[in-house]
């Protein structure tokens, strides 16, 4: 083909994507297969790829993301993104009416909308393509999530028509189906991770990911509800909204006009029912005043809209039966009480637990065993107990006694002061807790070992493994001994606890499980002393000067040191070649070839990863950035570069080298 064949063809698949796009993500109406969908896509891709003069930010191969970890900045709002007041009673919400028609006194018209459960989004389009995707933040700016939201295929990145406003805003709230919420969490439970409490935790997780590769395969969508700007087509909000819906933008369905508060009411009353039929969570009503006009008349107070409300529903409740207690033991050697219940229906779901917390949780609803108790699930997986029905109390019923020795393995259980939760003290012996702490070893975010929940408590019970270092010593014979592993599958594991011996310091310190030590305070207590030995020396007063570690956190760290058994662990890991030092210290240093170089990577590369990448950079004295400015040196791409860095690398002057070129600079 010529160049100009290629770009029709290339102008041709982009407009059939985005509207196959649209028909499958907003219009719930597909007309092709899957698989053809993919064709079109991949030879976009391959086009793309060997053209790159035609690449456009707008392009449905934008939707995929990329592998690049980026911080987010912080973008003002041209409008403040505030919030809505509440309400959850009739004589509020009329007092709210009372309060408009005394102020506006002439007549109106509500909009009445459902309230998504998610996570609320400002998208910005100039000349019909969107610029910037920003957070609400603190209401006057937000994280500019923009290659994230690129991902969401109901988003147009492009609009439809010519109709549109050269510049406006438009709001909404990007959401989980609950499709994707259970087969994301059946997911991290085969991975042997902590599944997500509901889809909104799930949603803002995922928004926040800086690999928007990820961010893509979560599968979030996007209700659009309220335009802003200085240039909007009609003074009516509901009509702004449908014309919206013709530039290609996922309006809902569920939006209607009413005239008066006892309509409203007739709307909130019907979706308080039928919201359990809905294929996402919503959590209320939002009320709005239609006109502009009127809205600008109506003004603002300092948090709020005085022209818009919402009501929210009241969480469901059921009442039933407490039939038991169970006592479980965490990683950590908390003891949670979980409650069994005779089976209720309870938000279109079958309850047969519910989550009674800790010891003062039962003192304070004072639940008793054959107690009828009420149960609330407000979006989370484990219903829990909000009451106990008195009047149904047996005469013969007696206060619950909180357990005093481990249900696994009868240690008396201990409480610290100012703690709420009860403790099992034998952390190296109770069964729950050494398989605990196992799996939060293995697990993805830690060594990245290849196994699971049930791995790590087959090789338990098997007496394999009696803690983290045992597994550095385990050998194929023996893991084939084991029910369902055969050849591959054993092999595969050995050499994924292989692997992991190269996993950085900082995420060894937070794969040991020591109490109150996360990823980021794993990577500040890393960074400041550089080797296991410098922090299992270090006293209290020097612990508690690194950023972000307050007293408690430095006392459970010299706690963990201070029991020989941990000790021994660590020697063991020391001994099997786990890295227990930073490898970043000048006196590993290879040479200072690109000492004082700024250096920013971008793409996939055919010698070494990308990580092994930015590791030779340190080791030849250069700094890896992670964004593109004045002061970066050299843009190292490979295959599939970032064209956002690509473009603002060009714009900026700065050296783009290949692999190749690197590995020259450094010889």
């Amino acid at each position: 083909m010529t160049r100009d064949e290629v770009l029709r063809r290339i102008n041709y698949l982009r407009a059939e994507l985005e509207r196959h796009n649209f028909l499958y993500y907003v219009e719930s109406k597909p007309v092709i297969s899957d698989y053809d969908y993919d064709m079109l896509m991949k030879e976009l891709e391959t086009l793309e790829k060997e053209y790159p003069e035609f690449y456009d930010p707008s392009s449905p191969t934008q939707r995929i993301g990329n592998d690049i970890n980026v911080e987010f900045q912080q973008k003002e709002h041209q409008y403040p993104m505030l919030s809505l007041g509440n309400t959850y009673n009739e004589g509020e919400l009329r007092d709210f009416d009372a309060r408009v028609r005394k102020i506006l006194e002439e007549p109106f018209k509500y909009v009445c909308e459902l309230k998504y459960d998610g996570v609320s989004i400002s998208l910005t389009y100039e000349n019909g393509q969107l610029k910037h995707a920003v957070t609400r933040g603190d209401g006057i700016k937000g994280d500019d999530v923009t290659a994230n939201v690129k991902t969401i295929r109901s988003i147009p990145l492009k609009l439809k028509g010519t109709d549109f406003p050269d510049y406006f805003e438009i709001r909404g709230e990007i959401f989980m189906p609950h499709k994707v919420f259970e087969l994301l969490n059946d997911e991290k439970r085969r991975n042997g991770e902590q599944p997500f409490a509901n889809p909104r935790n799930a949603t803002s997780g995922t928004v926040k990911l800086q690999n928007s590769s990820l961010v893509a395969k979560r599968k979030l969508d996007c209700f659009l509800y309220y335009l802003i700007g200085d240039k909007l087509p009609t003074d009516s909000h509901y009509q702004n909204l449908e014309l919206a819906r013709g530039w290609g933008f996922k309006i809902p369905q569920y939006i209607e006009y009413h005239d008066s508060i006892d309509e409203v009411f007739q709307f909130i009353n019907y979706w308080d029912k039928e919201r359990n039929n809905l294929s996402f969570d919503i959590d209320g009503i939002v009320i709005k005043v239609d006109s502009l006009a009127q809205q600008r008349k109506l003004g603002f107070t300092a948090k709020t809209p005085r022209w818009a409300i919402s009501y929210k529903f009241q969480a469901e409740r059921a009442e039933t039966r407490l039939l038991s207690i169970d006592y479980q033991v965490g990683r950590t050697g908390a003891v949670t009480p979980v409650a069994n219940l005779d089976p209720v229906q309870l938000a279109g779901t079958t309850v047969k637990r519910a989550s009674l917390h800790n010891a003062d949780q039962i003192g304070m609803l004072d639940v008793r065993l054959n107690d009828w108790v009420y149960v609330e699930k407000a979006g989370e997986i484990i219903p829990q107990i909000i009451g106990v029905n008195l009047e149904r109390r047996p005469s013969d019923s007696f206060p619950v006694k909180f357990i005093e020795s481990c249900p696994e393995c009868g240690a008396s259980l201990i409480r610290n002061e100012g703690e709420a939760a009860y403790y099992c003290p034998n952390d190296n012996g109770c069964p729950p807790q050494i398989t605990g702490k196992i799996e939060h070893f293995i697990s993805r975010a830690a060594m990245n070992i290849n196994a699971g929940e049930a791995t790590a408590d087959l090789l338990f019970r098997a007496g394999l493994v009696h803690n983290a270092s045992d597994l550095y010593r385990l050998t194929k014979d023996q893991i084939l001994n084991l029910e369902r592993f055969a050849d591959k599958s054993a092999e595969n594991l050995i050499k994924s606890i292989d692997d992991s011996k190269k996993v950085p310091f900082s995420r060894v310190l937070f794969a040991l499980g020591i109490r109150y030590v996360g990823e980021t305070v794993a990577k500040k207590l890393a960074a400041h002393f550089k080797t296991m030995e410098a922090l299992m020396t270090a006293p209290f007063d020097e612990l508690i000067e690194v950023e972000e570690i307050g007293e408690r956190i430095a006392q459970s760290v010299m706690a963990y040191f201070a029991d020989e058994r941990n000790l021994a662990i660590i020697e063991e890991l020391r001994q099997s070649g786990v890295q227990l030092s930073m490898q970043e210290n000048a006196e590993d240093k290879l040479s200072e070839k690109l000492t004082g170089l700024n250096i920013i990577i971008s793409g996939n590369f055919e010698r070494l990863s990308r990580e092994e990448i930015k590791r030779l950079i340190e080791l030849h004295g250069g700094k890896n950035v992670s964004s593109i400015s004045p002061k970066t040196n050299y843009l190292l791409a490979g295959e599939k570069i970032g064209p956002t860095k690509l473009e603002k690398a060009k714009k900026l002057n700065i050296p783009i080298i290949s692999e190749n070129e690197f590995f020259k600079m450094i010889e």
